[in-house]
C-alpha cells in the first residue's frame, strides 16, 4: 500500500509542479486556485493558517500578503522557517486555550482571514475520520468567532460525510457570502470539501 501511494504521488501532476515550482506541497495549488476565484487573501492582510505544516498554505498567503501583512503558521509538527521577517509560527495544538492565547497575542488580537488545511489523525475509518474532521473545523470556527475580524474571510477543509450538512447550515449565518467548492487540484477519490465564508458578520 505504502508502495503503490509514492508512485501515485510521483505521477501526480500537482506533486512535479510543486517540486518544480519550488512549492512546499501541492496543497499550494489549492489555496492558488480558490484565492484567485474567490479574492480570499488581500494584499496587506493578517492570515492566521492553522495546520500549517509542511507549509504549502503558507508559503501561498505570505505570496499574497506581501510585506505589509502576517502570516502567522501553527502545527503540532515542525516547520522549515520561510526567510520571511513577517511570518510567525506557534509549534502546538490550535485546539487548546494556551496556544489560542499565543495566537491573540501575535495577531494583535485580529486576523483578517483564518485559512485551514488540517486533518485529523486517521483511522482509514471513513466514519470516525469524517467525524473528526467536523470537531476540527468546529474548533476552527470557534476561533474565528474569537478573532475573525468584521467582513474576515475564512476557509476551511471538512471530510464530507452525514454531520457536513448542519456544519455549514451554521456556518452560512455567519458569513454575507457562503460558498462549498473543491478545487481541481483535490484528489477525485478524496471526501475533502472546502468551506468558504467571505465577510464574516462578527
Amino acid at each position: 500500500m505504502g508502495n503503490k501511494w509514492q508512485v501515485e504521488k510521483k505521477k501526480d501532476p500537482y506533486y512535479k509542479r510543486a517540486k518544480g515550482e519550488d512549492y512546499r506541497s501541492r496543497a499550494s495549488f489549492k489555496l492558488l486556485q480558490l484565492d484567485k476565484k474567490y479574492k480570499i487573501i488581500k494584499k496587506g492582510s493578517a492570515v492566521l493558517d492553522l495546520g500549517a505544516t509542511p507549509g504549502g498554505w503558507s508559503q501561498i498567503a505570505l505570496e499574497k500578503v506581501d510585506e505589509g501583512g502576517i502570516v502567522l503558521g501553527v502545527d503540532l509538527q515542525k516547520i522549515k522557517p520561510f526567510p520571511e521577517l513577517n511570518f510567525h509560527f506557534i509549534r502546538g495544538n490550535f485546539t487548546q486555550v494556551p496556544v489560542q492565547q499565543k495566537m491573540i497575542d501575535i495577531l494583535d488580537g485580529k486576523a483578517d482571514v483564518i485559512i485551514s488545511d488540517a486533518s485529523p489523525s486517521l483511522s482509514g475509518i471513513k466514519d470516525v475520520d469524517h467525524l473528526r474532521s467536523i470537531d476540527l473545523a468546529n474548533c476552527v470556527i470557534d476561533i474565528a468567532d474569537n478573532i475573525l475580524e468584521t467582513n474576515g474571510n475564512l476557509l476551511i477543509k471538512v471530510f464530507q460525510g452525514e454531520e457536513f450538512k448542519n456544519l455549514i447550515d451554521g456556518m452560512r449565518k455567519k458569513f454575507k457570502i457562503f460558498k462549498t467548492t473543491k478545487p481541481s487540484s483535490s484528489r477525485k477519490k478524496s471526501s475533502e470539501m472546502y468551506v468558504i465564508g467571505l465577510k464574516y458578520k462578527g
